[in-house]
């Protein structure tokens, strides 16, 4: 079963050159030209990856990816023209997956949509075969990929989540930020360590009722970042 991709940017020869190259290999390939149209086709289709430029008419991608967290955790790949490490990381803290600056190499393109949809792939396998986890007033369910506080939903990026589940499934274990990086972003990511840095202080704003005073996800100073059940 081909995979399912849409590919959103206002430049009509690059959704063209993208749209051929990922048919080539067997992908289904929807297109969308200015914010709305990508976030109204996000909504009605079930895409398997997202491939999003951050300058658009009508909404910014930046505004699309964080509209789509709301309801989706489908992976997001920003393509960027700013080669400028804040917009980066920016991107990320909106919610995307990856980022990749133009002008790009579609072999790059091709081969980093591969990378995720590999692990995100792995993670639906590993998920059928886990369960509801519960620390405290937090509960993690792991198949559905949503987590409860007090019975009330948070709403987490699908990233958010892959750091979450990792440290609760292996409790008072420290992993350091590199480790993150490479399991939850995966060894082929291009980003640096403070893109854990900024999905670790988001997160502790939202699960934790005093982020500066963490009672789930706490920092072991010079070594990295754990669990505590």
């Amino acid at each position: 079963m081909g995979k399912k991709v849409l590919v959103v940017d206002d430049e009509k020869l690059i959704v063209k050159g993208i749209r051929f190259s990922l048919e080539q290999d067997g992908m289904e390939v929807d297109c969308a030209y200015d914010g709305e149209e990508a976030l109204s086709m996000a909504r009605e289709g079930e895409y398997d990856m997202i491939l999003l430029d951050v300058m658009l008419p009508k909404l910014t991608g930046f505004e699309v990816c964080q509209q789509i967290r709301e309801f989706s955790s489908v992976p997001i790949i920003m393509l960027t023209a700013k080669g400028d490490d804040m917009d980066k990381i920016l991107g990320l803290e909106y919610g995307a997956d990856d980022y990749i600056t133009k002008p790009f190499n579609i072999l790059e393109v091709k081969a980093r949509i591969k990378a995720i949809m590999r692990r995100t792939g792995k993670k639906k396998e590993e998920s059928g075969k886990a369960h509801v986890v519960e620390s405290g007033e937090m509960k993690l369910d792991c198949e559905g990929r949503r987590v409860y506080i007090n019975g009330k939903e948070i709403n987490l990026t699908a990233k958010e989540f892959d750091v979450l589940e990792l440290l609760i499934l292996n409790p008072n274990k420290v992993y350091s930020r590199e480790s993150l990086l490479k399991i939850v972003w995966g060894a082929d990511y291009p980003g640096d360590v403070r893109t854990v840095d900024v999905h670790i202080r988001r997160l502790r704003e939202k699960i934790e009722a005093n982020p500066s005073e963490p009672r789930f996800v706490h920092t072991k100073w010079g070594v990295g970042y754990y669990f505590k059940h």
